[in-house]
């Protein structure tokens, strides 16, 4: 009798991914993301907010900026770890933090409804 593999149990991430999602928009595209993988973290923050800045005559009024960078990168640290791993655990692990935590944090930025928003 042939046996049947067991079909691997994936968390509710299983389809999420950032890549997919912004090519899916059309606000990323390989060639971009080829780029981009050339320049540091710092960079590439920098220059957004230096193109954020052009749009809005060079300055930010009213938003504070220095005190919103921590939750801003908390955002998009959630949001990788959301679209590489498969559960909370995982999530959780990679961002060394505790599954509570983890939950709480999703919860707080919408990271859920971020991928699910069409």
């Amino acid at each position: 009798m042939a046996w049947k593999k067991k079909k691997r149990v994936y968390g509710s991430t299983e389809n999420y991914s950032l890549i997919k999602k912004l090519r899916d928009e059309k606000r990323s595209c390989k060639e971009l993301e080829s780029m981009l993988s050339c320049l540091s973290m710092e960079e590439i923050i920098g220059l957004k907010l230096e193109l954020s800045a052009k749009s809005t005559g060079g300055k930010f009024f009213g938003f504070n900026l220095w005190q919103s960078i921590p939750d801003i990168t908390k955002d998009a640290l959630l949001k990788f770890a959301f679209s590489v791993c498969r559960t909370n655990n995982e999530g959780a692990t990679l961002l060394g933090i505790s599954k509570l935590d983890y939950i709480r944090a999703k919860k707080k930025f919408k990271t859920e409804s971020y991928f699910k928003q069409k």
